[in-house]
This record gives C-alpha cells, structure tokens and sequence, in this order.
C-alpha cells in the first residue's frame, strides 16, 4: 500500500515538473502511461519511448499550427532572430503573439542596420496555450505579449558575439559598480531571496571570456524603446544609468521578480 502510494506521489511530481517545464510534457507523460501497459515486457523503456516520440511530435508538428488557435505563434530562427538555445524550443518557451512577433521582427531588422554581424538572441518567450498559464520561474510571462533577450557580448578581441557567457543565458550578471546604485542589494537586503535566484539557472558559464558590449547593447535598448508597440522594457537601473538610456518605458520591475542585469525584458502595451 506504502509503495504505491509513493508510486503515485511520484507520478504526481513527474507531471507537474513536466507541465511547469513545458506545458504539454504533463499531458504526454499520462498518455505513455495510458498506451504501455504494465504487464508489457520492457515497459519502462517503452513508456519511454512513447514519451519522446508523442512529445517531439506534438512540440515540432502540431503544436506550431495549434497555437495560433489560441494567439500565439512560434518564433522563427532567421538571420536577424535566433533562440539562445534549443533548449528553449524543445521546451515550447518560444511562443508570442502575431503582433510582439511582428514588433520583435523590426527590432531586429532596425538593430542590424548598425550591427550587421549581431542578431536578437532570445531567451524565453511564452507558452503556446492559455492566457494565464504560468510560465515558471518567471512572474509574468503568461499571455504571449513578453520576451526575455540576451545582452550583446564582446570576445577578449573586441568583437561582437551572439553567444551569452551562460548555457541557459541567465544568471551571469552585471553587477553595479561601486559608485553605482545597487538595486539587487537593496531588494536582498529587504528579504526578497528570490531576486539572485537567477544565478542557480545558469547551468554553467561557457563563455567566461565574454564581457558586455555596452555601446551595441545600448543600440539594442534603444531599437527596443523605439519600436512603438513596445510598452515596457525592465533592466536594472544600475543598467540603464550606465548606458544613458533614458526613456519612459523603461521601468523597474520590482524587488518582487528577479534581477534583469543578465537579460533584457520587454513587452506589449
């Protein structure tokens, strides 16, 4: 009795993982409980099996022509746009609607105007399904109308990079400087321990020599602020100051989500 009742609690935390990480693996995982039979010889690696093959399927085929269904689309990589990793398209975190799509397509175009060598490099984006649905661990990418992007970053030889020091892109921050107004300090120092969680997603800094290119960002910023049916952008104020950017749609985000001096957000009116 014990034993399935730890079966089950089990089966219960591998749904909502999966559902939390993304929004169909849930679903996926009790139909490969469904299709494999217990008696089955072999069924763990063929409830496997069946996992991988109905979730690539669903994440890769059919998924991209249901979500408009529900107003949102899936990015596409292009020579201006491009997913840090693919991590994030496995795990359906790149979907938007038409018009966030649209408005992220002419940043990019009016940013490679002066950076013909740099493309928008995106973080997570939205779910494909559900206006409402959490995307963890963010607080409000919930309604295909947010994205995270990357920082642009500079090699040891001056150049400009469209890779981020991180595997996942988030975590390796920009600290203030000493002179510098310390946002995350004060937000920590308040008891919001959530603010440097970030640093626990990197999953490994990769690219330790790349340091912030802080003219192209600042290109990048400004093509974002630019861009009419943008209404919000969040970034440290250490960030903006530093970068002399100075513009209304630019906004603290609250000690109550996380730093945004390891990535740029920005949304819809």
């Amino acid at each position: 009795m014990l034993k399935s009742i730890l079966k089950l609690i089990l089966k219960c935390i591998i749904f909502c993982f999966l559902t939390a990480l993304t929004q169909i693996g849930g679903i996926v995982y009790i139909c490969s409980e469904l299709f494999i039979k217990k008696t089955a010889t072999k069924y763990r690696i063929k409830k496997l099996t069946v996992f991988v093959i109905i979730y690539l399927a669903s994440t890769f085929i059919l998924i991209p022509y249901i979500a408009p269904l529900f107003g949102r689309e899936k990015i596409q990589d292009n020579p201006t746009i491009e997913a840090h990793t693919f991590f994030t398209k496995l795990c359906n975190r790149n979907y938007v609607t038409p018009k966030l799509h649209s408005a992220l397509k002419n940043i990019a175009r009016n940013f490679q105007k002066n950076h013909p060598n740099s493309k928008i490099i995106y973080l997570d984006a939205n779910f494909p399904f559900v206006n409402g649905f959490p995307l963890p661990p963010h607080v409000s990418h919930n309604d295909g109308k947010k994205i995270d992007i990357s920082f642009v970053y500079k090699d040891l030889t001056g150049n400009n990079s469209n890779d981020s020091p991180s595997i996942l892109g988030y975590g390796v921050y920009e600290n203030p400087k000493p002179q510098e107004y310390n946002q995350p300090k004060i937000c920590i120092q308040k008891g919001y321990w959530q603010y440097d969680f970030a640093k626990f997603l990197t999953f490994g800094i990769i690219k330790k020599e790349l340091i912030l290119s802080e003219k192209v960002t600042k290109d990048l910023l400004l093509a974002i602020v630019h861009q009419k049916e943008i209404g919000k952008v969040f970034i440290e104020p250490h960030l903006k100051n530093r970068l002399g950017v100075q513009n209304s749609k630019i906004r603290f985000h609250g000690c109550h989500a996380v730093r945004h001096d390891d990535h740029i957000h920005f949304q819809l009116k």
